[in-house]
């Protein structure tokens, strides 16, 4: 994607107040508009006009790896993850501070959102994980990876939008798919586990995860301080 103009360092920006947004880019791609803001001390990434995250929490975005790994034997030594959506970092970082995952792997497509981690404002926050040398990043739609890759992963934590019931780019509607999910299943190891982050229980998605072959079905809870939990969506493949 074609870049702006570079936003002035975050050590010159004028000080701002925590509840006025600041542009630090803009950048338009081949998916439409990505924004990143500075609230305060914290970021906000936005996509074509919707919020997608910030900096101010990201339980449930740590959540996703915890749970992922604590739903594998642990007998299972080294196990491969793949990220889907790098985000504003906070899975990544989790997933790199724990010493049992070993190959981790982060599937973005925004071009914008990996140059803000490797040299831009989210630096700060996921440069150590960037720098490990179990991590790598693609540059890739996830849709697409799953479903022409042909490496198998212990674990799929994806984060891609909004959740099932509620996306802000139209594509990614099919990864919730029948189609969507069996190429999830296809990527997984045996009784490799697959997590989903969604902004809302979805019932219907529980069920679709059943009716594409997983088992375990579950769902985690993270309480926000307005509105429905945010959830992650849990489902095993057969061992």
């Amino acid at each position: 994607m074609s870049a702006t103009t570079a936003p002035e360092p975050m050590e010159s920006l004028p000080v701002r107040s925590p509840g006025t947004p600041v542009v630090l880019d803009r950048r338009e791609g081949p998916f439409g508009e990505v924004v990143l803001r500075g609230r305060g001390e914290h970021f906000e990434i936005i996509a074509n006009g919707c919020f997608l995250m910030d900096t101010s929490d990201g339980r449930s975005e740590r959540l996703l790896i915890d749970v992922a790994l604590a739903s594998l034997p642990a007998r299972r030594t080294a196990p491969s993850v793949l990220i889907g959506g790098l985000g504003v970092g906070f899975s990544l970082v989790r997933a790199a501070e724990e010493e049992r995952w070993g190959r981790i792997v982060v599937v973005e497509r925004e071009q914008a959102i990996v140059d803000w981690h490797r040299e831009g404002p989210l630096d700060r926050i996921s440069g150590a994980a960037l720098a490990d040398p179990r991590t790598g990043i693609l540059h890739t739609d996830l849709i697409a990876h799953l479903r022409t890759a042909t490496e198998r992963y212990d674990a799929l934590c994806l984060d891609i939008d909004n959740g099932p019931d509620w996306t802000v780019t139209e594509s990614n509607e099919s990864l919730y798919s029948p189609a969507g999910l069996a190429h999830c299943h296809d990527r997984l190891t045996p009784g490799g586990v697959l997590a989903v982050w969604s902004a809302q229980p979805s019932p219907a998605f529980e069920e679709a995860l059943r009716n594409a072959g997983f088992s375990g079905v579950r769902t985690e809870e993270v309480a926000v301080a307005r509105g429905v939990p945010d959830v992650v969506h849990l489902a095993l493949r057969a061992g």
